[in-house]
């Protein structure tokens, strides 16, 4: 990505990424269905009761592939291929230490969550046995995401896209098998996404052993993978998944604030955040895009192409969301029926509220998707930290005071209130990064 025009660049990396995500999203919005459809509102709530939470345990481990991911591509930009190899054997054995100690924290720990979380009694059950399998899943979750990271920095973000079809078309299989045919419940909507992914993850290492020879250890690699590039790894993954985490615990306060609205209220979020996040994912990863843009052209010293980069991706972003608020404001009501019966009216209206507040503010949210993940992959990661806080504070200060008075439009309020905080901060961030890599890079 260091030659060329950045338009054409970014969106043809860009695009696998996308479709990925909107596939991934699917099957989430398949899961969502088949519950409601299948087994009504109570385990449809259950499903999404702790949606938060999961983006805490998640985002975290996500976060922190995507971290590791980034002294990958600058290596391969500047053509070190003995210190990438080095980062990448480091980077697996820190993914295999970190998702099997937080799966055994988050099992043991999956009650008082539900508790903490102020899940109604009528869904507890349900939502435990949902949490628990999800929380079970996560080496499958991170290592299917560190791989992904380590081929895209690669340059090559077609093939995790390819996996990624197989792993839906197995997901809504599953869902049907397991929900349907043998009776599993919500539980059986977590089993399926586990070994989905668990497969992805399988697929992924294979197809990265066999096709990378630029990968294949050397001794000399083993003998220089100490603790000094895990340190470096663990410098630029922590941050960026405290960050998520920063962002979810914003998130959790918001949910925890809406389940004590009761089951109505939860199975409007649930429906809503659904489909928000099949709408919004072509922005998050048009920001996974401009981290290896930008990683690999400040690894090629070119400062230039990432302001030209920048510029491309906020007009990138400004388009489709234009094109989102047209489909979203006159189908927001169609699609909330694609997860409850249509004589749920309190449900749907609620679901139409809380799309329609969200999808005029997600030009917020592609602003704060560019220039976070850019500064993330120019390095600063602690500095791209600070916006989750801003998140943080912006959703637990809606919770406080807008929900008790406004109820569900006070929740309905709490993304776009949130991302407009961490654009506030993320913008002069951005600046101040940019003149000081811009400044290095001459020196």
């Amino acid at each position: 990505m260091t030659q060329g025009k950045p338009l054409g660049l970014i969106l043809n990396f860009a695009w696998p990424l996308i479709l990925g995500s909107i596939l991934q999203q699917g099957y989430s919005l398949v899961d969502a269905a088949i519950v409601g459809h299948y087994l009504g509102l109570g385990s449809l709530a259950a499903v999404g009761a702790s949606s938060s939470v999961i983006f805490l345990i998640l985002g975290f481990c996500n976060g922190c592939c995507g971290g590791f991911g980034i002294p990958v591509a600058q290596r391969f930009g500047a053509r070190d291929y003995k210190e990438m190899r080095r980062y990448v054997r480091a980077s697996l054995r820190l993914s295999a230490v970190l998702s099997v100690c937080i799966a055994i924290l988050t099992s043991i720990l999956c009650s008082l969550i539900l508790k903490w979380m102020r899940t109604p009694e009528d869904i507890f059950q349900q939502a435990y046995i949902y949490l628990l399998i999800t929380f079970i899943g996560i080496p499958c979750t991170m290592f299917y995401n560190l791989l992904a990271s380590i081929i895209r920095a690669l340059g090559d973000s077609k093939t995790p896209f390819y996996f990624l079809i197989l792993a839906s078309v197995l997901n809504v299989v599953g869902d049907y098998l397991l929900i349907v045919g043998f009776g599993m419940g919500a539980g059986g909507a977590a089993l399926s996404t586990l070994i989905a992914q668990g497969i992805s993850a399988l697929m992924c290492f294979r197809y990265m052993k066999k096709h990378f020879p630029v990968l294949n250890v050397k001794d000399d690699d083993i003998k220089g993978a100490d603790w000094e590039h895990q340190k470096r790894l663990l410098s630029i993954g922590a941050p960026m998944g405290l960050q998520f985490s920063i962002t979810a615990i914003g998130s959790i306060m918001l949910q925890s604030s809406n389940n004590a609205l009761g089951t109505i209220c939860v199975s409007a979020f649930t429906v809503g955040m659904r489909i928000k996040m099949f709408f919004i994912s072509p922005l998050e990863n048009l920001g996974i895009a401009m981290a290896t843009y930008c990683g690999q052209n400040l690894g090629a010293g070119k400062t230039e192409r990432i302001k030209q980069g920048l510029w491309t991706a906020m007009m990138i972003l400004t388009v489709y969301v234009i094109v989102g608020n047209l489909i979203m404001f006159p189908m927001a009501d169609d699609f909330a029926k694609m997860f409850v019966d249509s004589s749920q009216g309190e449900v749907i209206d609620k679901v139409v509220l809380f799309l329609r507040v969200s999808a005029p503010a997600w030009i917020f949210l592609g602003t704060l998707c560019t220039l976070r993940y850019s500064i993330q992959g120019l390095g600063f990661t602690r500095l791209s930290m600070v916006s989750g806080v801003f998140e943080m504070v912006a959703r637990v200060a809606v919770s406080l005071l807008m929900v008790p008075s406004m109820g569900f439009l006070g929740v309905s309020l709490g993304d776009p209130t949130a991302w407009l905080a961490a654009c506030v901060f993320l913008v002069p961030a951005i600046l101040y990064v940019y003149k000081r890599v811009s400044k290095e890079v001459r020196a």
